[in-house]
């Protein structure tokens, strides 16, 4: 029987008479159009009725007509019975040849329902091609076919999900029988006893990949690299969960993807393969028994998701379908077993060599080098991708923790981060980073579905890892034993619900963030699975308010509910006081509110208390000597070339200087957003309050003077607190930057740019020494720059190319630079007429020193025909610049006419001696000009002895020896000169200990 509703057709003398018309206009249908028909179809009568028909129909002439009837019955989800009784007259010979109308509107349903696929595989493409916002933020957006690399798949068991092996560690996670890794496509084939797999539970830990390798199968389905099946349908169960109004499943299937709504109707009608796809199962609570979740076959049937879910795995509904499902470890056990075909685990990159190949794919893509730097990047992504693979090599801690594809990415978008990065927007922080990177693999999830406190799975890390992370920084410790961890984690489980939820945590959340360590002799311990990691979950720990005492979180849930009780007893007293008017009351009253006030301002001193960590943290002197952290990171990730420290070597002292930065950072509006979608809310009037109460103790440290690499994670703290009008205080108290022997990557000049850019102060000196600056450098630091009085560049890389930087910015009319120092920079001649150029047009400009510059004669002669333009030069600094006689003496003349210019420094050039001693006989008084022919020349020891002496014990290791000798000749033939022509004995004797040291 065929219910007749859906046409609109009711049983009995109506419903035939409405057949009958239906077949009539159907006859005539030529004279209408396809709207037309439309509404023909909608208002023919309806009935709700339960009673039912035979349809019976001889085609009508007309291959239109039939076809009309056909995508009624179609879309109706009707078919016609075989046995059905013909009409009379004429319907004998037509049934006779049925084949050439019935393969007619199969082929038109065959077109219809193929680009109705096509459509929904267009679809889906487009949307799991997309990459989530953390891939276009912190770095360029790669398609999975360009990076994806297919982690181990492992068939296992369910005896192997409720009971793992104990010998299962990162390291011998592979060491399985080669039998037991299974590949994506093969995952629904014939099982060990030949019995076709239709049901496949595919499950993993965090961070091993499983909703990428559904996108990548999906993408792969979308562009015919998956036969097996005509038409794949993905659902997530995190959607699913959301709704608990009955539905259907050609309904939900509809409502979901609108191009199937023509294929919808032939599921389980023809021999469509159909593959259903459910992601992150752990997010239903599903029950398998026939009282929870009720038996459905119909797939017009409304019931709830889950028991559609339920259904579909019991082949109870479209039976010949086939599904994978993925979860986590603790809600396999779930699904009973006698519903699973195969399971399956997925291992991560546990082959070395999968890693290797991911980070060769991310790393080497055009746009990984960012903007404009194609060609001078791919020698440094070269680079990159060589000392990690001999990092990976050496069986480092970072091989461990890249078993987790989630934390290659990690590696990887942080070596973007800090090789790569040419501008800072505020969305680019390291703590952004690391909050991203949590977001996107916990998202919004609970710990356990099935819990009724519902707690965040990132807000129970927060608790109990990060317990566990600031314990180890306040005592400097990495490594964990198994009391540690049940210090941590187990210390305070007192109720059935929390075991529970400590349970799910070790079998799902365990191994994304603590791992065996490799080091020898410490294999029996954990460790963090990136150290900066470890610093993270401390920060987040405080920055939280979970670093409690037990009087603290006693007294918070006190406040609370006196606080509830005295609003209610406000009420009630001020009624009681209008009637009787005592004068205890309003005592009695205020009694109540005394307790509340009292923990407000305790909380206000947990605050300084978190403000006080953070400054204490981040000013420890043991760590002032330690390089920034930045190098830290960078050497965490690529290792430390050189010899490999040997076993019984005493280790380096732990250093935890993220850690502070990570809780100035944790602090910022974006990452507390990030963090309120993981359920770990820090409030606005927080971290206000927090930053009220550091200000004043951060600032005053920073006063100090702290040491280069000190200095630097002070101003990288400042950018990644992103708090535009406390760093702007914190910067007006820096008169003087020294970053000297800093290595400035352009992720370092950025910050230094970005963290200066909030203020317009002028900077009294700002000391680049030996920074290994190069024109981009110059580039992203021109804004700080031109705000610089004392502007120390020597020591560093800058060619003509940065002079010509360097000449636009002293010709800037902001540009209040008045000791500029470039000494020891191979300028050449080319630089020297940029340097010329700009000595010609600035009015800023007081003191330069050239010093060591491979000016030679003409890059000198260029700069003293444009020194006549100039009206504020006072001191010129030519030495070692093999100098003739001639180039010597034109600088000379010039400077006896120059205004301003009163002395020029000529020392260490190819000058006679004669020439040497009628330079060296200029007086002040009478020539206007004073030359500085030697070394020692003015005082004892001149302020560039130690930068001569600088340069031949930094390329001691490089230069040869002959080399080396006739540099140190040069000194000693310059301490001579100036001994003979010093007339003091006292000189004397100090030039000739000199030349003996």
């Amino acid at each position: 029987m065929v219910p007749t509703e859906a046409l609109g057709v009711g049983g009995g003398s109506g419903g035939q008479a409405g057949l009958q018309r239906m077949l009539r206009t159907m006859q005539c249908q030529s004279c209408l159009s396809w709207g037309s028909w439309m509404r023909l179809r909608r208002s023919l009568p309806g009935s709700r009725r339960t009673q039912s028909v035979y349809l019976c129909a001889a085609p009508v002439p007309g291959t239109a007509g039939s076809y009309f009837l056909r995508k009624i019955l179609c879309a109706s989800d009707i078919s016609l019975p075989r046995g059905c009784a013909r009409y009379q007259g004429g319907a004998q010979e037509r049934s006779a040849q049925p084949s050439s109308s019935r393969h007619g509107l199969s082929h038109l349903r065959n077109v219809a329902t193929s680009d109705a696929i096509k459509k929904h595989q267009k679809s889906l493409s487009a949307w799991f091609s997309h990459q989530p916002n953390e891939e276009r933020q912190f770095g360029p957006s790669f398609s999975l076919d360009a990076v994806h690399v297919d982690p181990v798949i492992r068939e296992s068991s369910l005896e192997g999900v409720l009971k793992p092996s104990p010998d299962l560690t990162i390291q011998n996670q592979l060491q399985q029988p080669c039998s037991q890794v299974i590949s994506l496509q093969n995952l629904f084939d014939v099982d060990a006893c030949g019995r076709q797999v239709k049901n496949v539970v595919l499950y993993g830990t965090v961070g091993t990949g499983k909703s990428t390798l559904i996108k990548k199968m999906v993408v792969d389905w979308c562009h015919g690299r998956l036969p097996r099946f005509e038409l794949v349908i993905p659902f997530s169960c995190e959607d699913l969960s959301h709704s608990h109004a009955p539905i259907s499943l050609r309904r939900l299937i509809t409502k979901k993807y609108q191009h199937l709504r023509d294929v919808v109707p032939m599921l389980g009608a023809s021999n469509l393969k159909v593959l259903f796809i459910l992601n992150g199962l752990e997010r239903l609570n599903l029950d398998f028994r026939l009282a929870g979740t009720e038996l459905c076959c119909d797939p017009n049937e409304p019931v709830p998701p889950s028991a559609i879910v339920v259904n579909l795995m019991r082949k109870y509904l479209l039976p010949e379908a086939s599904i994978i499902v993925t979860t986590r470890p603790s809600a396999v056990r779930r699904i009973p077993g006698k519903y699973v075909g195969r399971y399956a685990e997925i291992c991560g990159f546990s082959d070395t060599n999968l890693q290797k190949l991911y980070f060769q794919m991310r790393l080497s893509q055009p746009g990984c080098g960012g903007e404009g730097s194609a060609g001078s990047s791919s020698g440094e992504k070269e680079n990159l991708v060589e000392m990690l693979s001999r990092n990976l090599e050496r069986h480092d801690q970072i091989a461990a923790a890249c078993f987790l594809p989630s934390y290659c990415w990690l590696v990887c978008t942080t070596l973007h981060f800090l090789y790569f990065t040419r501008t800072v927007p505020p969305s680019q922080t390291l703590t952004g980073i690391y909050t991203s990177f949590l977001r996107l693999n916990f998202s919004g999830e609970v710990l356990d579905s099935t819990d009724p406190t519902n707690i965040s799975m990132m807000k129970y890390v927060a608790k109990t890892v990060g317990k566990l992370a600031y314990e180890g920084v306040m005592s400097r410790k990495t490594c964990f034993s198994e009391d540690d961890l049940q210090q941590c984690f187990e210390v305070e489980m007192k109720t059935e619900s929390e075991l529970n939820l400590l349970e799910v945590f070790r079998s799902d959340v365990f191994r994304f963030f603590l791992t065996p360590c490799v080091q020898p002799g410490k294999e029996h311990t954990f460790v963090f699975t990136i150290p900066a990691m470890q610093e993270y979950l401390a920060a987040l720990h405080v920055v939280l308010g979970e670093k409690k005492t037990l009087a603290q979180r006693v007294g918070k849930e006190l406040s609370e509910v006196i606080g509830k009780v005295s609003e209610d007893v406000a009420v009630v007293l001020n009624i009681i006081s209008k009637v009787l008017p005592l004068r205890f009351l309003p005592v009695l009253f205020n009694l109540l509110k005394i307790f509340p006030r009292y923990f407000s301002r305790l909380s206000g001193k947990d605050r300084d208390a978190i403000a006080h960590t953070m400054a204490e943290e981040l000013f420890k002197e043991e760590d002032y000597y330690n390089d920034d952290v930045l190098d830290q990171i960078n050497s965490s990730i690529l290792g430390v070339e050189g010899p490999m420290r040997h076993p019984d070597e005493a280790p380096d002292d732990e250093v935890f200087e993220l850690f502070p930065i990570f809780m100035g950072g944790i602090l910022s509006r974006r990452n507390r957003a990030i963090l309120e979608q993981l359920g770990c809310s820090i409030k606005n009037l927080a971290a206000f309050e927090i930053a009220k109460a550091m200000k004043k103790t951060v600032i005053r440290n920073s006063r100090k003077g702290l040491p280069p690499s000190e200095l630097m994670d002070y101003l990288f703290f400042l950018h990644e607190f992103q708090n535009e009008r406390f760093t702007a205080e914190a910067i007006r108290s820096l008169r003087t930057v020294n970053l000297s022997s800093v290595k400035m990557t352009p992720l370092k000049c950025c910050v230094l740019a970005s963290v200066m850019g909030t203020t317009c102060h002028e900077v009294e000196e700002l000391n680049l020494t030996s920074c290994n600056l190069d024109t981009s450098s110059l580039r992203i630091l021109f804004p700080v720059l031109l705000r610089c009085k004392a502007l120390h560049l020597q020591l560093n890389s800058l060619g003509s190319d940065a002079c010509k930087e360097i000449r636009d910015l002293l010709l800037h009319d902001k540009c209040v630079v008045s000791n500029l120092r470039l000494a020891n920079n191979p300028v050449g001649e080319q630089g020297a007429q940029y340097l010329a150029e700009a000595l010609a047009g600035n009015r800023s400009l007081t003191h330069l020193s050239l010093l060591h510059t491979a000016l030679g004669d003409r890059g000198t002669e260029v700069i003293a025909q444009h020194l006549a333009e100039n009206k504020h030069l006072q001191e010129l600094n030519l030495g070692y610049n093999s100098l003739t006689d001639a180039a010597a003496l034109q600088v000379v003349e010039v400077a006896k006419k120059h205004a301003t210019l009163d002395k020029v420094h000529l020392y260490f050039n190819d000058i006679s001696e004669e020439g040497k001693r009628a330079l060296h006989s200029l007086r002040m008084d009478r020539d206007g000009v004073r030359a500085l022919v030697f070394l020692t020349a003015g005082t004892d020891v001149s302020d560039y002895w130690s930068n001569i002496l600088n340069v031949v014990q930094r390329n001691l290791p490089f230069w040869d020896r002959e080399r080396v000798r006739q540099h140190l000749t040069l000194i000693l033939q310059d301490l001579e000169s100036s001994r003979r022509q010093t007339a003091n004995p006292w000189r004397k004797a100090k030039f000739l200990r000199h030349g003996t040291l």
